[in-house]
This record gives C-alpha cells, sequence and structure tokens, in this order.
C-alpha cells in the first residue's frame, strides 16, 4: 500500500481505485491469500450455505477461494465500477459469485440483516489512509454493523494494531470481538514455526496492551479482528 500524501489521500475517492484497476490486470491479494485464511473461515463460518459479503473485494481471487471451497452465497462489492465489471467478465460462468459497484459507506441497495458474515481485507485501512478517515471509518462499520444478522461475524483483515482498531471498533457499533494473528509471509508457504496458532485467540485486555506481552513488541503480524454482532445495539437503525 503506497502512503504517499497524494495517494493516500485518494484511497476513499471512486477515481482513484478506476484509475489503478485499468492499468492493472491480473489478481492481486492484499494481505493473505484465501487458502492462508481458510481455517479461520471455517471456525466463524462453519455453515457453506451463510451468505457471505466481501467488501472492497478488488480483483482478488478471495472469493474464488471461497466458492471453490464449496461457500455458494458470495456477494462481492467494491467502489470502482472497472474492477466489478472486469470480475463480472471473468466469472460469469459462476453465479454464486456475484460482483456489485458499491461504497461500503452507503449499502442501502442491501436490506438490514441480510449477511451472516461480511470479509474485509484492507478497506478499512484503506479509508484510514484517507481524507476525512474517522468519519469514513465510522460510516462503513455502522453499515457492516447493519447489514449483518445478529450474531452475524465481522472478520477484518488489518495491518492495525488493537490501540488502533479496538477503541474505533468499541466506538462505532456493538461488537463482541475476538483477536487472531497470522504471520506476514512474503514467500507464499506456511511458517514452519508460526508465533501463534492462527485458530487460537489471542488474549485481548481492554486497550489491547495483554497483546504485546503475548507477542512481543512490534510483531511481524497481520492482526484478525472477529467482530460478533451482538443482539442490541449502539447505533440506531
Amino acid at each position: 500500500m503506497t502512503l504517499g500524501n497524494t495517494r493516500t489521500q485518494a484511497y476513499g475517492e471512486t477515481w482513484y481505485w478506476d484509475n489503478r484497476y485499468a492499468h492493472e490486470s491480473g489478481c492481486f491479494d492484499w494481505y493473505q491469500k484465501y487458502n492462508s485464511l481458510a481455517p479461520l473461515i471455517h471456525l466463524y463460518i462453519p455453515n457453506n450455505h451463510h451468505r457471505i459479503l466481501v467488501v472492497g473485494c478488488g480483483n482478488s481471487a478471495f472469493s474464488q477461494g471461497l466458492a471453490d471451497d464449496g461457500y455458494g452465497d458470495v456477494v462481492n462489492i467494491d467502489i470502482s465500477s472497472v474492477v466489478v465489471q472486469a470480475m463480472q467478465r471473468k466469472y460469469f460462468d459462476r453465479p454464486h459469485l456475484i460482483y456489485m459497484q458499491m461504497d461500503v459507506r452507503d449499502m442501502s441497495a442491501f436490506q438490514s440483516s441480510s449477511f451472516d458474515a461480511v470479509v474485509d481485507k484492507g478497506t478499512l485501512d484503506s479509508l484510514l489512509c484517507g481524507n476525512n478517515s474517522r468519519q469514513n471509518a465510522t460510516k462503513m462499520l455502522e453499515e457492516v454493523w447493519r447489514v449483518l444478522k445478529d450474531k452475524g461475524v465481522y472478520i477484518l483483515i488489518t495491518y492495525g494494531a488493537p490501540v488502533y482498531r479496538l477503541r474505533l471498533l468499541r466506538d462505532s457499533c456493538s461488537w463482541t470481538i475476538k483477536l487472531h494473528v497470522i504471520e506476514k509471509l512474503t514467500s507464499g508457504e506456511d511458517s514452519q514455526s508460526p508465533l501463534w496458532g492462527l485458530t487460537n485467540v489471542v488474549p485481548l485486555n481492554d486497550d489491547g496492551s495483554s497483546v504485546e506481552a503475548v507477542l512481543g513488541n512490534n510483531p511481524d503480524v497481520h492482526y484478525i479482528y472477529v467482530c460478533i454482532k451482538d443482539d442490541y445495539s449502539k447505533v440506531a437503525e
């Protein structure tokens, strides 16, 4: 992710992503590929009939991985019509992979409580790199909360440590939050001695300081927040 000032401020803008995808071919997965995350997906989305929403899908092969793994109702949204049209053409023969152009900050096309799970690999991070970051991130989280069913799960894969993400998540909506981590790997191969087991919950106190005691200072990991929608709301629908 490029963090120069111009591009950073444009991460929430449609024109930036349209231009980027118009000049990029092939597929690209932010942070982690499906196979690396599959054990955690199976843990929190055990029913392959569950309806899954992938936000900020881009040209990732992640949703293809979900479909190949047996999940039969996968909806993908992205702010860029360029990439959505490309993915619609690519998967025209797989009707259970749906691609729609949509801004994650306004998903009014979806009814409330219509998804069992929402998966986010880098979309919240992208908004937090742009202008009006806190406002845009809050809008996104409120919309994610709204479209989830009660006890539905929002799986957020991010570079943001708990000291930076917990307050944002807790202030936006009513969640029960569990934390997992996965090591950043550049080789594409599984670590032979992982710092922490992917499916093991990392102890998490109110301010997130407990994570450093377990994983050490500045661990080279991606953080995975599994946010379970509570029955009651801190956000008026």
